[in-house]
């Protein structure tokens, strides 16, 4: 790689948000990301999953969460200038609509190969990230995400939103019976990031509420009572349940810094959104952001551990890239709110760390986890999984204040192809 396309000039003064190189540099890395996801779509509908080289890996399975980060990632490129050429919206909001929805039951199914369900199962994870997708969808003008969005409302309403609680329910079978008492953070969280997302697309003041009262619970909560980290899993009751173990993937054990850093970047969008009210927003997503660091980061060549015990200790040190993206969208918001000398270094330290051993200079797009020498690590997952982390990171840094970065992205358009 030519080091005088780096994440910026180290040696340069002030912010590096605001420095030219730098914001030429997340323009480029999303550009390159986009040129790589642009082999995506399958003829017959759908998407690939995507080896190293940008090439179809052989399973057929497609996941919910897959297809609607792709239209989220998209979409939100699209706002910020980049045509949608190889035609992912399109094709992942018909997706959402004629495969993943089912017609019978309601909802939207787990996985699909080919023109059979491969997974029925009813996840509050997928069904937020489809809201996620129709919010974002809705900003960027598509015709059927009113549709989508009106549906999917209805459908966390009528089954996964807990009124009393003011938490979402996790899963249920293909015909809504409960299955498990399971409850976790990991939904909610990427709930909030939906209900944030509608708020934004829609004014609607529900959105923002439902949203606050989830971060209320897991931050001034369950982080101010366990070291400023955050309990992954519970049990029906909603007590912290530190033993259980579940999907590597998605329900790892102990804490997880990288979630972490997405509810403090979450907690002052919620913030900003609600007209900085008093309740000390910015302090509890500095602890979240300062303790995570301190615990997560590796003192030899960097990176940050995936999990931890409760106590802060490591549990699994694998260092994966969507970590380091939520770290950098979290110190981007922190910046941007007030400028400290600390969360300068943190970002440019995070930067460094992406261009040397997650960024794939030559294929584009990051790799899963962090090269040791010359290979990039695999040891969970298969070619490269999505844009969506690394895209955001991107543009968070890229567009102005702490939230609707979606509007913003269509002022500034940082993505729209230079003028002759």
């Amino acid at each position: 790689m030519n080091r005088t396309e780096g994440p910026g000039r180290r040696d340069a003064a002030g912010i590096w948000m605001d420095d030219p190189a730098h914001r030429a540099f997340l323009i480029r890395d999303a550009h390159r990301a986009l040129d790589f996801f642009d082999a995506s779509p399958r003829a017959r509908g759908g998407f690939h999953t995507l080896d190293a080289a940008g090439n179809p890996l052989p399973s057929g399975v497609q996941e919910l969460h897959t297809t609607t980060r792709l239209v989220h990632s998209y979409a939100l490129a699209r706002m910020a200038g980049r045509p949608d050429g190889a035609g992912i919206i399109d094709q992942g909001m018909d997706y959402l609509w004629r495969r993943h929805r089912d017609p019978r039951h309601g909802g939207y199914v787990w996985s699909l190969d080919g023109a059979a369900v491969a997974d029925g199962t009813k996840l509050a994870y997928g069904h937020v990230f489809v809201m996620l997708a129709a919010a974002t969808a809705r900003q960027a003008g598509h015709p059927d995400a009113d549709r989508l969005l009106t549906d999917i409302a209805g459908v966390l309403d009528q089954y996964y939103w807990d009124e009393a609680r003011g938490l979402l329910r996790d899963e249920f079978t293909r015909d809504w019976q409960p299955f498990s008492t399971y409850r976790g953070m990991n939904a909610n969280m990427h709930g909030v990031e939906a209900l944030l997302a509608a708020h934004e697309a829609t004014g609607e003041a529900e959105y923002l509420s439902r949203a606050g009262r989830i971060l209320a619970f897991f931050i001034a909560g369950q982080a101010s009572a366990h070291g400023w980290r955050i309990p992954e899993h519970y049990t029906g009751d909603w007590r912290p349940d530190h033993a259980y173990a579940g999907n590597p993937m998605f329900r790892p054990a102990g804490t997880t810094p990288g979630h972490s850093f997405e509810m403090a970047r979450l907690l002052l969008q919620w913030w900003d959104l609600a007209g900085r009210p008093g309740g000390g927003a910015p302090v509890q997503a500095r602890q979240l952001v300062e303790t995570a660091l301190s615990d997560a980061w590796s003192a030899g060549d960097g990176g940050l551990a995936y999990t931890l015990n409760p106590d802060g200790g490591i549990d699994n040190a694998a260092r994966y890239w969507w970590p380091v993206t939520e770290a950098i969208g979290a110190l981007a918001a922190l910046i941007k709110l007030s400028r400290q000398a600390g969360d300068e270094t943190w970002y440019r330290r995070l930067w460094v760390h992406a261009d040397r051993h997650l960024i794939d200079h030559q294929a584009g797009g990051w790799f899963p986890e962090a090269r040791r020498g010359r290979q990039p690590g695999s040891s969970q997952f298969s070619g490269k999984p999505d844009i969506y982390h690394a895209l955001q990171a991107d543009l968070l840094a890229l567009a102005p204040g702490l939230s609707r970065m979606a509007a913003a992205l269509v002022v500034g358009a940082p993505l729209a192809p230079a003028k002759p």
